[in-house]
């Protein structure tokens, strides 16, 4: 397993290279209490993922659930390659990969009544907050950030974490995530280079409406 683990990273960094860091501005996902600002905080200014020390990614790991979109998709890959090298503690970047896609629930017993709690793929977020909007939904709106590049150094990061630990509890969670999510991105993604022809377009066409004023 330890001569799959430098590939695996190797494409990870080529995946995820040439990504432009979104700007301080641009990071915070979510207003909800001091708590999102508060985890997103150290990493503003830090406009190369790849010198994040590990220690900053573990104390803030919450960030993965904060970040704007932009902000995911340009930190996540520092927390991918710290965990292929067991440098982390107690962040777990396979959790907001895979959350979402198989159904869990427990029971609680409350008073001789049996509560059925429900998570994940079919399970409402806050219905009076999001109406319909269920787990799977928003982990399918949150993981269409990365290109079909990016998406599949993630799948042999996924991969890599299910082979290595077959009796893990992520095990399942894992094959479904890449079954009902994962390898269909690969192939449906927009490629790298077409985001990057986007938005020279769009500064080709905004610099010139900008000379007919």
């Amino acid at each position: 397993m330890k001569n799959k683990i430098l590939p695996v990273i190797d494409r990870i960094n080529d995946a995820f290279a040439g990504n432009e860091y979104p700007g301080d501005d641009y990071l915070l996902g979510s207003t909800d209490g001091c708590q999102p600002l508060e985890e997103i905080q150290p990493f503003k200014g830090e406009t190369n993922w790849a010198q994040i020390p590990s220690e900053v990614l573990d104390k803030h790991s919450g960030a993965l659930n904060f970040f704007s979109e932009a902000g995911f998709r340009f930190f996540l890959p520092a927390y991918l390659v710290a965990d292929m090298k067991k440098q982390l503690l107690t962040a777990d970047p396979v959790f907001v990969l895979v959350h979402g896609f198989t159904n869990l629930s427990v029971s609680h017993e409350i008073d001789g009544r049996i509560f059925e709690r429900k998570t994940g793929k079919d399970a409402f977020i806050n219905p009076r907050r999001y109406g319909a909007l269920t787990f799977e939904d928003y982990s399918r709106f949150r993981l269409s950030v990365f290109t079909s590049e990016e998406a599949g150094a993630i799948v042999d990061y996924l991969e890599f974490k299910r082979d290595s630990d077959p009796e893990s509890l992520d095990h399942d969670q894992i094959q479904a995530a890449l079954e009902t999510f994962w390898y269909e991105r690969v192939q449906t993604a927009p490629q790298s280079q077409s985001l990057v022809t986007h938005l020279r377009e769009e500064d080709q066409y905004l610099s010139a409406l900008m000379k007919t004023r």
